[in-house]
């Protein structure tokens, strides 16, 4: 691990971590390099970056995830330092690797601690050999029906089938008896191979019902390991966290205490360094079975961050530099709830289907212990290209109950025009009993409950776009010649052709 000084930070990241990034290096007086693909020339974070350079064009695939072309760019520019934000090469031991044998510092765990938690049946085996529970399943990948078979009639049904490689939903389906298991793991298989580029499943028993609950650790050079509790991450969609508070609302203080231990434990079993989170599956019976190591700074940071007082990227830069943690376990205490909402341009009422489009109009809430990280301006607009995340909207309160009013508030707040987003999503959430109550797991949203609480409703015209709409043709009113009888066409006919791109909810 190269650990030591720097004063040039490169982040190979775009969207909100990217300014999340370049913000918390500028508050510590280095200087960054943005990179960018051609899809985010006009992006924030290129526009607030010391020095920015294009990488290539928008598919990530040509650009974000070209690490030799990112390294290139580290030399040219003179970075001493690459922060990877999350996603795209954030967890590639490969790329590490190469970060660390070109001389430049990585702002992230070790290589060896990537690979050793980057596949889920690696990770499932290191976990076992240091005592860490694990759900009971296999611990190698399983490829012939036959097999599979056999050991799935040992764990028993339902099962779950996994990507070894990857997550995100992508690979994984849940198989309720014998019958179905030939089919389930040939379409598993085939998905994970599309996504990840690899085949490899493995089985592991069903939980039923249980909520996702994990826990954040941070660890530095000189063997200190710490944890800063949980987060509650259970409202998902499509196997993917929509909503995530701090701390989670059901679990015991004593539970809280022995997932913090257990996930301190994993870290040291692979050497780790830096931020990182465990994740664990939390069943209606307070047993928890450790699930997968996310070898990053997590998306849902912030909520820790509201509710420990802890600057975690603050932490990542100090750790990389070499300094030791400048806390104990001891120091550390809950203060408050914290909630966030991953605000996506996508439509809830068609499956979640994303709506990539411009943003006509962009104003983000405020107010005490509201906290908005994006990477979007009014103007803009959310590519095809990548996940059409808009923002990340994070509230504090004193209470779980205040935090939740604090959030129903922001959200009414938000002023979003040109493209579906999930914000009438988040306030049928928060007004959801069983939510209140925090009665919920993983199985919450379903389409039943959308279908209940999102009824269709027309997209309104935002006063401002109108009042423009209309003061157009006011203006235009002078210019205007009169049309050959039967050609001529209302004003308000062609208002209604100029605004239709512009629609959205307000």
């Amino acid at each position: 691990m190269n650990v030591r000084p720097f004063k040039r930070v490169l982040i190979a990241n775009r969207g909100e971590i990217a300014v999340r990034i370049l913000r918390g290096c500028h508050e510590r007086g280095l200087e960054v390099v943005a990179v960018y693909s051609e899809a985010d020339a006009d992006a924030l974070h290129v526009r607030q970056a010391d020095q920015a350079v294009c990488i290539g064009p928008a598919a990530s695939s040509e650009s974000y995830l070209v690490g030799e072309r990112i390294l290139e760019v580290a030399r040219q520019t003179g970075a001493d330092a690459i922060h990877p934000g999350y996603g795209f090469l954030s967890e590639n031991a490969g790329f590490a690797q190469a970060v660390i044998d070109a001389g430049l510092v990585w702002i992230g765990p070790p290589p060896s601690s990537i690979s050793a938690m980057g596949s889920k049946t690696a990770a499932r085996q290191h976990m076992d050999s240091a005592g860490v529970p694990v759900v009971p399943g296999t611990l190698e990948p399983v490829a012939d029906p036959d097999e599979a078979l056999r050991i799935g009639l040992g764990i028993g049904f339902p099962l779950m089938l996994k990507a070894a490689a990857g997550g995100g939903g992508k690979g994984m389906r849940l198989v309720h008896s014998a019958e179905e298991l030939p089919d389930a793991l040939a379409s598993a298989r085939s998905e994970a191979r599309k996504s990840f580029g690899d085949d490899a499943v493995y089985l592991e028993r069903a939980i039923i019902g249980p909520r996702h609950v994990e826990i954040q650790v941070l660890a530095d050079a000189h063997g200190n390991v710490v944890h800063l509790f949980e987060r509650d991450c259970s409202v998902q969609r499509r196997h993917q966290k929509v909503v995530e508070e701090a701390p989670c609302p059901i679990l015991p203080p004593e539970t809280r205490a022995a997932m913090g231990e257990v996930a301190v434990r994993a870290a040291k079993a692979v050497d780790y360094v830096g931020a990182g989170t465990c994740e664990f599956l939390l069943g209606a019976d307070g047993a928890f079975y450790f699930l997968e190591m996310n070898t990053r700074l997590q998306v849902e940071h912030p909520i820790t961050e509201m509710i420990t007082g802890v600057d975690l990227l603050q932490a990542q830069l100090r750790v990389a530099a070499g300094e030791p943690l400048w806390f104990t376990q001891d120091d550390l205490e809950i203060h408050g709830h914290a909630i966030e909402c991953r605000i996506y341009a996508e439509d809830a009422r068609a499956g979640f289907r994303p709506a990539p489009g411009p943003l006509h109009r962009y104003r983000e809430p405020t107010g005490p212990w509201v906290r908005c990280d994006s990477g979007v301006t009014e103007g803009m607009a959310i590519p095809v290209h990548y996940d059409p995340m808009v923002a990340k909207l994070v509230v504090w309160g004193a209470t779980r109950t205040e935090a939740i009013q604090r959030a129903r508030e922001a959200l009414r707040n938000y002023r979003l025009v040109g493209t579906p987003t999930s914000i009438p999503f988040f306030l049928a959430i928060f007004e959801d009993a069983d939510f209140l109550a925090g009665n919920y797991t993983t199985a919450f949203i379903r389409p039943e409950w959308l279908a209940d609480r999102l009824e269709p409703a027309e997209s309104t015209v935002d006063a401002a776009l109108l009042a423009s709409v209309i003061a157009r043709f006011e203006a235009d009113r002078s210019k205007r010649v009169e049309a050959a009888p039967g050609t001529a066409t209302s004003p308000w006919k062609r208002a209604a052709r100029w605004h239709e791109g512009a629609r959205g909810w307000a």
